[in-house]
């Protein structure tokens, strides 16, 4: 049983009536509310100072957080603050804390420091902060920021969320070092939610791990400080990244309390949205994700030497559904994907694309997306030529049943490797292009066989050579003979056994010569396909 006096504070603290307040509101697990009921003077990002009333001693808080009084009977201590200003360096590193926190719509005079730290759930909601220091911090539960202004930076270094990590609406600036928050090795156990986030810096997350899914819906990245915006290589989700638009609803800045204090998902048909948007260049090289990477209606805003870096990710889905960067390259070089969702009007021009490498499966355009289109993207990727890019494509139009198409896109990659070739080479690559198409239209050697079958026929029907030996030949048949000159390797016993001169000596040369051709354009172009199947 508690003991007279037990729960008291120590009397050389003199509290406060406000911090007399928080301390008993500790002890009942209740809230203390500091607020003065005047929207304008209660919010913690306006001009309005707060005066005494108001104030709380950052060491009463670290006091109650470390080492607080026991709770009244029957109640659960829990530090749940609002409309306070607290005052000093607020500094619980390495320290363990147990009771639930919760601070809503309060200032902080200078940094919160928890390095090191242990918190069972911690929630700062709607509140200015000059800086959070949080390196190596330890969560139970969650770790919730929304609303939240910082000034210079948010660290959240190998830190440990055991269940979510909430900086929906968080405005973040930059530290000295140009971050706006640096979370390199992170680890959320559930999702990490920034939707409608606000950085003005780089957001680091190199090496992070997120064990659902990685929200940025309807966040602005903007990063004129340096080269990135996100720097996020060798980053883990195993679910889905959403690089996308977030619905606005009634009200861009719902009042909700509770989580995900009125942000909502993905936006219905109809509704206002706001889309994700990235001033600056993004790193997400060697990324892993369980599920998709999604960039429908994203906006990248970029300079001539930044980059939209997917390097070597792998994917299950990647869905390039976003505006087209008018700057900037996006590099897929050596990345793996087995559906890509594209548009063709989210694709940069010629030099702003690089493929080499890229491998994906099945291709799901949304709306207008021909093959023509489709080798002006491949094109663009290959400002010099490059045989990789038009073989993925043909094996995957191939393996979903379009093989024309995927003929056509090879007699495309033949052409464009004419254009590296020496001048007879690239002759000769002309005549076969316009013979039989690189042998990937037969039906072209058909059509010229017949045709000069025909003229072979009509003019050897008028001017019939002589034979070979007199008595030996065999009867005379113009259409025999011009069939014999034309088919290579098979012998009709026609073409040895007369004797032309003059005019119809190069008339049967020009067919000889022509059989060859054909019969070789073809040949190839059959072993190419035969390869490839």
């Amino acid at each position: 049983m508690t003991e007279p006096g037990d729960g008291d504070a120590p009397a050389d603290l003199q509290l406060t009536s406000a911090e007399w307040s928080m301390w008993q509101a500790f002890r009942n697990g209740s809230t203390c509310d500091l607020h003065i009921g005047d929207p304008a003077r209660d919010d913690p990002h306006g001009q309005h100072l707060w005066g005494p009333e108001r104030r709380v001693r950052a060491r009463v808080v670290a006091l109650l957080l470390l080492d607080g009084p026991p709770p009244q009977p029957g109640r659960v201590a829990a530090l749940q603050l609002t409309g306070a200003y607290i005052t000093d360096t607020l500094d619980v590193a390495g320290g363990t804390i147990k009771p639930f926190v919760e601070l809503r719509d309060c200032r902080f005079e200078a940094e919160v420091v928890l390095p090191e730290s242990h918190f069972t759930t911690l929630r700062l909601v709607n509140c200015a902060i000059p800086r959070l220091e949080a390196a190596r911090l330890h969560t139970e539960g969650d770790l919730h920021l929304p609303r939240c202004v910082v000034q210079s930076g948010i660290r959240l270094t190998d830190a440990q969320i055991g269940t979510d990590l909430m900086l929906n609406q968080t405005i973040v600036h930059k530290d000295r070092q140009g971050r706006s928050l640096m979370a390199d090795g992170l680890t959320v156990a559930q999702d990490l939610q920034a939707e409608m986030m606000e950085s003005y810096g780089e957001l680091s997350l190199r090496g992070a791990t997120i064990g659902v899914s990685l929200s940025l819906r309807g966040s602005r990245l903007c990063n004129p400080f340096g080269r990135r915006a996100l720097n996020a290589p060798q980053l883990t989700v195993e679910r889905t990244l959403y690089l996308t638009a977030a619905g606005l609803a009634n009200s861009p800045f719902s009042s909700s309390a509770t989580p995900p204090y009125g942000i909502g998902q993905t936006p219905s048909r109809g509704t206002r949205v706001q889309r994700f948007e990235c001033e600056g260049g993004m790193r997400l090289d060697d990324g892993r994700f369980g599920d998709a990477v999604d960039f429908e209606n994203a906006r990248f805003i970029m300079e001539s030497d930044q980059e939209l870096s997917l390097r070597r990710i792998q994917t299950p889905e990647l869905r390039f559904l976003g505006e087209r960067p008018q700057r900037g390259r996006v590099i897929l070089s050596g990345a793996r994907v087995v559906n890509l969702i594209d548009k063709s009007a989210s694709w940069p021009g010629l030099g702003g694309l690089w493929m080499a490498g890229f491998a994906y499966e099945t291709l799901i355009p949304r709306g207008h997306f021909p093959l023509a289109l489709r080798l002006q993207w491949v094109a663009a990727a290959t400002p010099e030529y490059a045989p990789e890019p038009y073989e993925m494509l043909a094996a995957s139009l191939r393996s979903t049943g379009e093989d024309a198409d995927a003929r056509e896109v090879l007699l495309a990659k033949q052409r464009r490797r004419r254009e590296t070739l020496p001048l007879a080479a690239k002759l000769w690559g002309i005549l076969q292009d316009w013979t039989v198409a690189y042998g990937y239209r037969p039906g072209r050697a058909a059509v010229w066989m017949a045709v000069l079958w025909a003229i072979g026929t009509l003019y050897f029907s008028t001017s019939p050579p002589p034979p070979l030996k007199a008595g030996e030949a065999p009867p005379w048949n113009p259409y025999l003979y011009s069939l014999d000159l034309l088919l290579p390797v098979i012998d009709l016993n026609q073409g040895a056994a007369w004797k032309p001169g003059g005019t119809s000596q190069w008339v049967a040369a020009v067919l000889i010569l022509a059989g060859w051709v054909l019969a070789t354009t073809v040949a190839a172009g059959a072993s190419r396909l035969l390869r490839r199947q």
